[in-house]
Parts: structure tokens; sequence; C-alpha cells
């Protein structure tokens, strides 16, 4: 959402024209997303010049199920064999989102890995932060990217964006992230269930398929101790209580529906802030 903002600000002359966009793909994505994002870029991008690049590291899905493969855990929901909880790490956001983002950097920049970058050398880059969650704004963690927040100098709201949006047409703007992610809240998984049946066939398969960890840590002797689940009751997700609506949702369903207020764990998967930081 924040995000196609700031594409659009810059295709209006709002804000100055951007050099380039990137999309970083996990490989698993909703489609409505890359619906979405073919149609950003030939009815916003294209006409205003604006070149969108898409990188990726990968499949994500893929990768998780291929034994031969290296893979970067997701932050999946352990049961413990002494009926403990526990959760394994989050890697996937540095290495799906982030790791393709710099390495399409410091290709624009003229200085592909390993090349040292000059000091002095770096891009400006925009992140679509609003006024609502300024707290995810951060600086980079190398010097040739320079973080910026636009949504945040111009005082925008994520309700500003909605509106903004709605306004030249693209009020049904989707959230990114995977599928599966197992930072979703119940709405988005009812979301799937009720509305997409071939992606939640999809997910429900792939929870079933991670129940014992990932292939890679499996095929090298390293196996799960315990059972993995992508819904933070830890049963399988076609079992899950995906049902249950919390307070903030029975209040969001009372208002304007350009608030869009989302669950107690808001989805969206941002390379720079991922939303789970908060779970």
């Amino acid at each position: 959402m924040q995000s196609t903002t700031l594409l659009l600000l810059s295709a209006l002359g709002t804000l100055p024209r951007l050099d380039y966009a990137v999309f970083s793909d996990t490989g698993w994505e909703p489609a409505a997303v890359y619906t979405h994002l073919d149609r950003i870029e030939r009815e916003i991008a294209a006409p205003a010049g604006i070149p969108l690049l898409r990188v990726s590291s990968g499949n994500i899905r893929a990768d998780a199920l291929d034994p031969g493969h290296r893979f970067a855990s997701m932050p999946l929901y352990i049961k413990n064999p002494d009926g403990g909880d526990g959760m394994t790490r989050r890697q996937c956001t540095g290495e799906y989102k982030i790791k393709p983002i710099k390495a399409q950097v410091r290709a624009l920049l003229g200085y592909p890995y390993p090349a040292r970058i000059p000091k002095g050398v770096f891009v400006e880059q925009w992140i679509g932060i609003s006024v609502d969650e300024f707290h995810r704004a951060k600086s980079a963690d190398v010097r040739y990217m320079q973080n910026t927040f636009p949504l945040l100098d111009l005082d925008m709201t994520r309700e500003d964006c909605v509106r903004l949006l709605t306004e030249h047409g693209f009020g049904s703007t989707p959230k990114s992230s995977c599928l599966g992610c197992p930072f979703h809240g119940n709405g988005q998984w009812r979301e799937l269930r009720d509305n997409s049946p071939e992606e939640w066939a999809d997910v429900v398969a792939f929870d079933a398929a991670i129940r014992a960890g990932n292939a890679r840590a499996n095929a090298g002797g390293n196996p799960l101790l315990g059972q993995a689940f992508l819904h933070r009751s830890r049963v399988p997700l076609d079992q899950a209580p995906i049902d249950r609506v919390s307070s903030r949702e029975w209040a969001g369903r009372q208002v304007d529906a350009l608030q869009l207020l989302d669950e107690e764990e808001p989805g969206g998967c941002s390379p720079w802030s991922c939303r789970g930081d908060a779970a």
C-alpha cells in the first residue's frame, strides 16, 4: 500500500521522479500481488518513465522443501517434545527480500559484489513507511544505501495512502507477503480460505509438508526436535481456529472502511520492516 503510494506520488510529480522502483519477489506471493505489480508497471511506472525492476533470490516455498537447497529459515511455530512452545529463527526477510535488493543496487551503482564501493557512492532509497508505523523507520546497514521516508516527511498515514490510491483507481491494492507467512493474522488466513481456494490448498499442503522442519536440515541429519506449524495455535492449518475474530478486528468493522484496521498481528512484508518483529 505505502510503496504503491510512493510510486504514484512520484509519477504525479508530488515527489521527484524516481530513477528505479524495485520489487523483491520471494516467488510465493499471492496472485493478486503479481497482478497488481503488472498493473502499476503498465499504468503508473512506464508512463512516468520509471523502470520497475523485479529481483529474486529464488522461490521460498520450493527451497524449503528441497533437500538439496540451502534454506534460510522461516519463523515457524514449534511444538516441542515436552509440550512447550518455540519458534524457529526468521532468516527469510534477509535472504529473500533484502539480499536481492542489495545485489541490484550494487549493479546499478556499477560495483557488483565483491567489488568495493567507494566512499561517498550511494543510492537514496525511498521506503514506504507511513506515520502510523514511524517506529519501523530505520537506517540501512550499508553505506551505499541511504534510507529516506517520504511519507513521514509528508505526514501521511495509512488512511491517507488508501484515500489517494482510491482516488486514482488503486483502492484494492493488496498486501505483499508470502502466501504461507507465519505472521499472517486470522483475517488473512480466512481471506485465503474463503476467496482463493487454490492458494489455500497450497498453504495447507505446505503446512503439512514442513511439520518435521525444512528438508535440507532433515537430509543433513539435523531433524527438528518437535513439530512445525504455520499458525500460532500450533495445530494443522486446516484445523486452526482462524474463524476467531479479535477485538480489534470487530472494532475495525464498525468504522469507515478507509481506516482498514488490521488484526493484532498485521500482515504484509516490507524488506526493511518485517512486521513480525512485533510478534
